[in-house]
């Protein structure tokens, strides 16, 4: 990288506006951090989420997804109901450049909780916001916090430019504007 990393994130934040809205200090006073960590990025939830449900007995197929098995619900808290699973989106609209690759792995005080949060890796020349899967692993009744620190994103930059990026590949996830449920 060259610089540090925490230095490098806030230069490709603030020229390349590959992270927004951006915070260039780490965020904690009464809150789940967020913010520019040591060697990454604390990404927040949004207060919009689609909560998995059994109201239509759907079956959860990835290849033809019923929009049916999930509610929707907006606010500063979201309860998950024990042992199921909420989609929600980040705060922050990403725009990743074409030499960086990003890993997400959930924050460790959500996990002390049973809470897991699933982030599939952002690509190279990737653009939109962020869908969060959280599950809540846990016999009992989960509390998320909207516009709270909710996961860690990590930077790998690499010395060249990749040959195909998702933005060539026209990616079926490229410039989410909400929550996006599977597609093929």
């Amino acid at each position: 990288m060259g610089l540090k990393p925490d230095h490098w994130i806030r230069k490709m934040a603030l020229e390349n506006r590959m992270i927004e809205p951006f915070e260039p200090g780490q965020v904690r006073n009464g809150v789940i951090s967020y913010g520019v960590s040591s060697y990454g990025y604390d990404i927040r939830v949004a207060d919009e989420y689609k909560i998995f449900t059994n109201v239509y007995s759907a079956i959860v197929d990835p290849k033809h997804f019923d929009p049916n098995s999930m509610v929707d619900f907006k606010g500063d808290v979201c309860v998950i109901p024990p042992n199921s699973f909420a989609l929600a989106r980040t705060m922050e609209y990403f725009r990743i450049p074409r030499n960086v690759l990003c890993v997400c792995l959930g924050k460790s005080t959500y996990a002390r909780c049973g809470i897991i949060v699933n982030i599939t890796p952002f690509e190279p020349s990737w653009a939109g916001y962020v869908t969060l899967e959280i599950s809540n692993t846990t016999p009992l009744p989960a509390k998320i916090y909207s516009n709270e620190g909710i996961a860690q994103v990590l930077f790998f930059e690499a010395d060249e430019e990749c040959e195909t990026s998702y933005a060539d590949k026209k990616g079926k996830y490229q410039n989410q504007q909400s929550i996006v449920l599977p597609t093929l």
